[in-house]
């Protein structure tokens, strides 16, 4: 084949030999694996195959068969909490996960759902102490409920000076002065309406035990502690002052729409909770509040249930897979029970 040559005098290309060189290069460019090769074809040596191309991710999704995609048609990923509840269930039916990792999932769930005020030490039953009386007046009170914190009032209840913390009254058995208001640390106020994973979270970030709960009218409606926060999700924390004393089994909280509410633990006997409500329920199937409505429901209720017994309104504020936690009772005016019953 004669060469060619341009006005310059240099060789000019053969038009069928470029476009061959221009369709392999296209080949190779096709493939990395060849680009490599070709780039080191006149080195004099054989170059070493990578384990991976350039372009391949080694941590790529494998490729999933076609059962497997008929699979993730038919039976489609959870889209709503309902929906991954129900899947959770299903796993503890089948001894995938555990009742208690299920309680404490669940429970993950209702913090998000609960405000300040379903879970709160009702006003009437804080245990304060008045910094306006002499020490040796409130004293005796810290030596018997045996709490870590107190709120310190002045004078009332809704005039909170501060949080004093009992560690600090050895300083009392120690030093020849002792200033009460000295040892106080600030307190932290918020609104009944404070979602409890909002509230967990402040109190992680700012290291704080006790929060002070106030109404719409900057009053005094109760007090949470992040234990009190904690145990929606793993259930109740008992230390070693820890008693199961009858008195706390019922709380009344702030009047309802409908009527007076209560707070009821589960376990509250029926008999303490006719007497302190005024209702009257049968003892005949079960022992406990709890195991009653269990039974009139026959199955274990879930979280937010809502039903009414005669003049009661029951609405479940903690419940597991296992059993009833606590529980939200309205007493309902005659009228409308008499609507209801009609």
């Amino acid at each position: 084949m004669s060469n060619h040559y341009n006005v310059s005098g240099n060789p000019l290309q053969d038009p069928d030999r470029k476009r061959k060189g221009s369709a392999r290069l296209r080949k190779i460019q096709a493939s990395p694996l060849l680009v490599y090769a070709y780039a080191h074809r006149n080195n004099g040596f054989t170059p070493t195959m990578p384990e991976y191309p350039s372009d391949v991710r080694s941590d790529a999704k494998p490729h999933r068969s076609l059962f497997e995609r008929l699979t993730a048609l038919i039976s489609p990923e959870p889209e709503n909490r309902t929906e991954l509840l129900e899947v959770l269930h299903e796993a503890h039916e089948r001894k995938l996960i555990d009742a208690d990792a299920l309680s404490m999932i669940e429970g993950v769930f209702q913090v998000s759902d609960l405000s300040a005020r379903d879970i709160m030490v009702p006003r009437s039953q804080m245990d304060v102490i008045d910094i306006t009386d002499p020490i040796e007046e409130w004293l005796p009170i810290v030596l018997e409920t045996q709490h870590s914190r107190f709120p310190a009032i002045e004078g009332e209840r809704d005039k909170v000076a501060g949080i004093l913390l009992a560690k600090d009254l050895l300083r009392y058995y120690t030093e020849k002065t002792f200033d009460v208001r000295a040892m106080l640390r600030p307190a932290i106020f918020i609104p009944e309406s404070k979602r409890l994973n909002v509230l967990l979270r402040d109190f992680r970030a700012n290291h704080n035990h006790m929060a002070i709960v106030v109404d719409e009218y900057s009053g005094v409606a109760g007090l949470i502690t992040i234990e009190d926060v904690l145990e929606q999700i793993v259930g109740d924390i008992e230390d070693e002052y820890d008693f199961d004393e009858e008195e706390d089994n019922v709380l009344s909280i702030k009047e309802g729409q409908q009527g007076p509410r209560w707070r009821v633990k589960a376990l509250t006997e029926i008999e303490q909770f006719n007497d302190e409500i005024g209702a009257d329920l049968p003892a005949d199937d079960a022992d406990t509040i709890g195991g009653f409505v269990a039974s009139h429901l026959g199955r274990m209720p879930h979280k937010g249930e809502e039903f009414t017994l005669g003049n009661l309104q029951f609405e479940v504020l903690r419940a597991d897979a296992r059993q009833i936690h606590v529980l939200l009772v309205e007493k309902l005016p005659p009228s409308l029970h008499k609507d209801d019953d009609d």
